[in-house]
């Protein structure tokens, strides 16, 4: 898919997304490549948001969108130029849903299910992104619908060679939108963890273009890095005891 026309800024995120339309008549949010977080952002927003829709989460679609950097001559913001320069090539694309808005789940009540699957998938993923102040969740046709997860898997910002998945880590869900919704987690972990099998990892991270991975100077290949990612996958889910012990002391803690 290819960019052909940039709409508008989204000026209510840090890393300044754009409004596009692309050359199959659909208009998409676009995450630039080129923008401060870097392609580790769009890597995390692939693989956590299909790995979402696998597990029946309402993700909009993502997509790779192409852009040439000549788009910027058309655009009078000098910012957005400049991002537009340096975000030449392989981006990505989600989805545009229109007339949606931001989630309020006192407004209208996710349900205990809902709120304790997307509690425990963000704390699998390390999402430090879904709170009261950000909810990076819409409703849409009266539907909760998931976005945003760039801020996912921060660990990869800070891995270098003969990197090993830690032990713990740290992860605070004292603001997690759906803690007061949620209800307990030991089923929902026994679950989840089995539909997350070795294969559904591979099969997310193989969405992933290769360019993106291989920018990663810390491995020598595109591989590596999928296996780097996988063995997170494999170590955080053999220690889920620990953690979901933690998301049930805050669900405590929140009565």
């Amino acid at each position: 898919m290819e960019a052909t026309r940039y709409v508008t800024p989204f000026r209510e995120g840090g890393s300044l997304p754009g409004l596009v339309e692309a050359d199959d008549l659909g208009m998409y949010v676009l995450k630039f490549r080129g923008a401060g977080q870097g392609v580790k952002a769009l890597v995390a927003e692939v693989v956590v948001g299909e790995l979402a829709r696998r597990l029946d989460f309402r993700v909009p679609e993502i997509v790779l969108a192409d852009l040439d950097p000549e788009l910027a001559r058309a655009e009078p913001d000098q910012e957005v130029q400049e991002l537009l320069r340096a975000s030449g090539g392989r981006n990505l694309g989600i989805d545009y849903l229109p007339g949606s808005f931001d989630y309020n789940p006192v407004v209208r009540e996710p349900g205990t299910d809902l709120a304790t699957r997307l509690l425990w998938l963000d704390a699998l993923v390390l999402n430090v992104d879904r709170s009261w102040r950000n909810p990076n969740t819409l409703l849409w046709h009266r539907q909760v619908w998931l976005i945003d997860h760039g801020a996912a898997l921060y660990f990869h910002h800070r891995w270098g060679a003969g990197w090993t998945p830690a032990a713990s880590y740290r992860w605070d869900a004292s603001d997690h939108l759906m803690l007061p919704f949620a209800g307990p987690l030991g089923e929902v972990d026994r679950e989840m963890s089995a539909r997350v099998t070795p294969g559904l990892v591979r099969e997310v991270l193989a969405l992933v273009p290769d360019e993106w991975l291989a920018a990663d100077e810390n491995f020598s290949s595109a591989a590596e890095v999928r296996d780097a990612y996988a063995a997170f996958f494999a170590a955080r889910l053999a220690g889920s005891r620990e953690w979901v012990d933690a998301l049930e002391a805050a669900r405590a803690a929140r009565v």
